[in-house]
């Protein structure tokens, strides 16, 4: 690990003050930027922890949604009443997202802000677009079981490793922040994260120094809301493919899919095709796939788990 300075902020204001220091980073939970700096993979040379900033509560919004602080620990916002009442599919989604240690530490911002697990990323051996610019994408033409069948480019098919965020995708949440300037602004879910383009390595509408403040909810939906998780083993494993649901009595709702694409990948005119079932509804949604040939297993694989959780719907 390479040598870096260290200090706390108690104030946002501070804290997105001092980001602006050639070469600085935030840090809360650290479950994976450490790992990351362990590798060399990230190389900050002064970190800024954010840990003792008044961002870890949940508040009830007066149009009845919520807001999610954006140090709120992942066990803390999944065992919340007012979440596994109103936004089950979240609540299911941080569950299956990690073990209970790690959930004890990642935070709500955090998770969002998650880099890829794309194998060839971890290798610094091995060229990447995301880690070094302009060198080369591993994955394409290597072994790519794990990578995206949707929404690649020719410089990137790697994938977005947050499940707490495919939820957010198919609730519709709003990202807040503050800018260094001390402007704040919110992004839509929908925007926040980025499609890898020619520019695999901006991953985020963040811009230089700006500070993840809250997650907000929207007013509950009601329905059936699941959140499934496919993958090779049963913990600690990321997801091949995973759906998050929520389907109301007249059969509408929205799906959101993990494990497909650089970012949590909903398609909102897919969901008119739910009353006709998971095999529309997969079409509209995969209409524009190019898989490998190691992971066009994925195509039947996002069919059959969109039909066993409308199946648990209709049940």
């Amino acid at each position: 690990m390479k040598p870096f300075t260290y200090e706390r902020a108690t104030e946002a204001g501070a804290a997105v003050a001092a980001v602006s220091r050639a070469g600085a980073k935030f840090i809360s939970g650290g479950t994976n930027l450490l790992d990351l700096m362990k590798l060399e993979i990230e190389k900050p040379a002064h970190l800024i922890d954010v840990n003792r900033l008044a961002l870890d509560k949940i508040e009830a919004l007066p149009d009845g949604g919520l807001r999610i602080g954006a140090l709120v620990r992942n066990t803390d916002l999944a065992a919340d009443e007012r979440v596994k009442r109103d936004y089950a599919v979240l609540s299911r989604a941080l569950l299956a997202g990690a073990s209970g240690q790690l959930r004890n530490k990642a935070t709500t911002a955090g998770n969002l802000l998650q880099r890829t697990r794309c194998p060839y990323f971890y290798d610094t051996n091995m060229p990447c677009n995301k880690r070094q610019p302009d060198s080369g994408c591993s994955a394409i033409g290597g072994f790519s079981r794990q990578h995206a069948i949707i929404g690649g480019s020719d410089a990137c098919i790697a994938t977005h490793p947050s499940d707490m965020a495919v939820a957010m995708r198919a609730l519709d949440a709003t990202v807040e922040t503050v800018r260094p300037d001390g402007t704040t602004r919110t992004i839509a879910i929908s925007e926040f994260h980025r499609l890898p383009g020619d520019t695999p390595d901006v991953e985020t509408a963040l811009e230089p120094g700006e500070l993840i403040t809250a997650v907000t909810l929207p007013k509950p939906l009601g329905g059936m809301q699941a959140y499934r998780k496919v993958r090779d083993r049963a913990s600690y494993a990321f997801a091949l493919v995973s759906v998050a649901a929520i389907v109301q009595r007249d059969g509408t709702g929205r799906v959101a899919l993990g494990g497909v694409a650089h970012k949590p990948w909903r398609v909102e005119a897919a969901e008119a095709e739910l009353p006709r079932g998971a095999k529309a509804v997969a079409a509209r949604l995969l209409a524009d796939a190019r898989p490998t040939r190691e992971n066009a297993f994925k195509l039947p694989l996002v069919e059959r788990t969109l039909g066993a959780v409308l199946a648990d719907a209709r049940g």
